[in-house]
């Protein structure tokens, strides 16, 4: 270790901080670790330097003076270390490893992600512990040493102090609000004669809302009944289907009418019409698009395409993902990256058609994000990668270079059929050339209606013409990718943290389903909250907020003003909240109740077939198991672990009891069957709908998880 007088870089990840000092050395730093957290060193240009990471936040908000008895409002907070919770303790060493490096630093790099959260994390470390409030900025999109390098030597001379400040807002607003609205839920449903902890938030509530708003839009919808005419015709031997031009019938009688007057008669073809559109490429993805994208060919969550981007990313094969950009800068040297792509075998004969242009044009969308360009891959050849992250990156890989592509060639046509003074049209598209549609060929999502080579003055005979009796649909339920649009367009929450905000929706049991239905229990929170305090789920406020924040960003508003105008707000609204809390905890207990027995019952007592199994808590031991109904008479029991959440879920065992999920803190959540023992599958933080699961043949002891994840059967791949 150096002795004193060094240049500290404070990474966000430990695979960043690697990344950053084989850059930034050229390969030669040597790797060290404090208690088993690494850091490097290495000397540049005569600099002496070491890169340490942290893991995410080592700082917290938190409660200024905690209490034993929940309260509410609570307005003094202050950032703790994460060291102090109990949850995570695994920070502990990278923590107390970047203490130790503080204190020989003579000057400090923050080199974390270039977004509100990264500047966070830094501006946390730098002050705390390191114990100033200086330093210098690394500004990268890539984990490619090139870029790195570059952000080094062009390290702006001070901190991010606009993103820190806007940052410091974010994380205090979310804090107060949650916090204290949670406490308020809780509280109400407690003073009711119940006990469940209830959460909700300044984005959550109002995402809430409109997942609410649009289940009632569903289930007030009364259908309208209407006809449509389906022509069936024969020209010149080749078949063709035709609709009436009036399209809908809302009225049978002028269906049967025309129905009637056409009916076994035939017709001409009155008019054939052409023409040629063009269809420009797609534009860049930003992380929503991505995250719509995937979930549309893929089924995958917003979270997880989230993470696995974020493999990517710190892979070096991707930029940064938390993106709200739609445009690629000339400066990234598209040339350069395609060529690389050109190495890689499925890209190679694509590459090359690219390479062949003249000049290298994208086709970009209108929005934009000051501190990184739109998703594009950096050109690395990867290494080993899950099937998911494969498909993800062969999406982004084949997006990009899509959007240098030609506009694709189309014609569209248009046939008229008249008879007895009725025309009836058939509509047909295909492409002439694909252009980019050709490079991203695997995802595209086209329509092809090819009609049939028929001209002018042609004759039509009436094959057969139907009456279809219809009604009209009520409009679709929200999808993950859908209501992520529409937190966008809201303006609810951030880039980085939407797919967050939807996945708590669902840990909380707030809502199911991949086509989102909200649950009895988050139908009772939005009730009781928009008859009694309806600004908790006003989407307005939490625009408002937001386009604060984005003026502390702006340097328009001082962060101190916008939170002390918050916590006035918010002090009006908790006060109304407290004249109806028990209306709000009354109106809520009876959905806690019913969903309180959903996640406790097992299902049918296999020893006894009269009690249910449940999940139980001793009062007297403390100590929570699987116990019949029916007990004195059945004594059926079974273990469960002690720690973490414990709850029965919708999949069930071969044996028709319900699976245990159990959540342990900062680990993947697992499943046993309490008969037979593990159940393994896809995390269901991905909020996909539970599937019946097989049995587990290893039969593994109830209440203990795996040593190996090959202990059991996977059920899903």
């Amino acid at each position: 270790m150096y002795v004193m007088g060094y240049v500290l870089i404070v990474c966000e990840k430990p695979t960043a901080a690697e990344k950053i000092a084989a850059a930034l050395s050229n390969g030669s730093a040597m790797k060290l670790d404090n208690e088993g957290a690494p850091y490097y060193k290495f000397e540049r240009e005569g600099k002496k330097i070491v890169v340490a990471p942290a893991v995410g936040h080592l700082f917290v908000l938190t409660e200024a003076e905690s209490k034993a008895k929940w309260h509410y409002p609570v307005f003094e907070v202050r950032w703790a270390p994460t060291i102090e919770q109990k949850r995570n303790k695994w920070a502990t060493k990278y923590f107390n490893s970047m203490a130790r490096l503080a204190g020989g630093a003579e000057e400090v790099i923050s080199a974390c992600d270039y977004d509100i959260e990264g500047s966070v994390i830094a501006w946390n470390i730098i002050r705390f512990i390191c114990k100033t409030k200086s330093g210098r900025r690394m500004k990268f999109s890539t984990l490619t040493p090139g870029d790195l390098v570059e952000a080094y030597v062009n390290a702006s001379p001070k901190l991010d102090y606009p993103q820190i400040e806007a940052g410091l807002a974010r994380h205090h607003m979310d804090w107060l609000f949650g916090i204290n609205i949670s406490r308020a839920l809780t509280l109400s449903l407690e003073h009711s004669g119940g006990y469940w902890v209830l959460s909700t938030g300044r984005v959550q509530g109002p995402t809430l809302k409109l997942l609410e708003d649009r289940q009632r839009e569903i289930e007030r919808f009364s259908p309208t009944p209407f006809w449509e005419l389906e022509l069936h015709a024969i020209v010149d031997g080749k078949s063709l289907t035709a609709g009436h031009e009036k399209d809908k019938f809302w009225k049978k009688a002028e269906a049967d009418a025309v129905m009637n007057k056409c009916k076994g008669k035939d017709g001409l073809v009155s008019d054939v019409e052409k023409k040629q559109v063009k269809a420009n490429p797609p534009v860049p993805f930003d992380l929503t698009s991505l995250q719509r994208e995937a979930y549309s060919r893929f089924g995958y969550s917003p979270k997880q395409t989230l993470d696995y981007a974020q493999h990517l990313y710190e892979n070096a094969l991707i930029s940064y993902p938390r993106t709200s950009s739609q445009k690629l800068p000339a400066k990234l040297g598209f040339r350069d990256i395609i060529k690389k792509l050109s190495s890689q075998l499925e890209y190679g004969e694509l590459a090359g058609k690219l390479l062949a242009m003249p000049a290298l044009k994208p086709n970009e969308g209108k929005k934009l994000d000051p501190a990184h360009p739109a998703i594009y891959p950096t050109g690395h050849r990867p290494g080993r990668l899950s099937t998911y992250q494969k498909k993800v990156y062969d999406m982004i890989v084949r997006r990009f270079m899509a959007v240098f592509g030609k506009p694709a060639l189309r014609e569209q046509t248009r046939v008229v059929i008249t008879i007895s003074g009725e025309d009836f049209v058939a509509h047909g598209i295909r492409t002439l050339k694909a252009n980019w549609m050709e490079f991203y060929m695997p995802y595209l999502s086209i329509k092809e209606q090819i009609l049939p080579a028929i001209k002018k003055g042609d004759a039509a005979r009436n094959k057969k013409l139907d009456m279809l009796d219809k009604q009209t649909e009520p409009p679709n339920r929200y999808s993950q990718a859908s209501i992520l649009k529409e937190m966008e367009d809201n303006n609810l929450g951030t880039k980085a943290t939407r797919a967050g905000i939807l996945q708590t929706l669902y840990d909380r049991a707030y809502i199911k389903e991949k086509s989102i239905q909200v649950t009895d229990l988050g139908e009772a929170v939005v009730t009781a909250l928009e008859k009694h305090s309806p600004e908790i789920v006003s989407v307005d406020l939490t625009k408002k907020f937001d386009k604060q924040m984005d003026a502390i960003e702006e340097g328009k508003l001082r962060k101190e003003d916008v939170i002390k105008g918050a916590e006035k707000e918010l002090s009006r609204i908790l006060n109304d909240f407290k004249q109806h809390e028990k209306e709000i905890g009354t109106h809520i207990l009876k959905a806690v109740r019913v969903y309180e027995k959903e996640i406790h019952t097992v299902g049918i007592c296999n020893k006894c077939n009269k009690g249910e199994l449940r999940i139980i808590h001793s009062r007297r031991t403390g100590k929570r198991f699987v116990g019949c109904s029916n007990y004195p008479k059945c004594s059926n029991s079974f273990p469960l672990p002690q720690h973490g959440f414990v709850q029965a879920v919708p999949t069930l065992c071969k044996c028709g009891l319900h699976l245990i999920e159990v959540r342990p803190g900062g680990r993947r959540p697992w499943r046993f069957c309490v008969r037979h023992g593990f159940e393994y599958r896809d995390k269901k933080a991905s909020g996909r709908p539970a599937r019946a699961a097989k049995t587990s043949k290893a039969q593994a002891k109830p209440g203990k998880p795996p040593k190996k994840a090959g202990a059991a059967k996977k059920t899903s791949k």
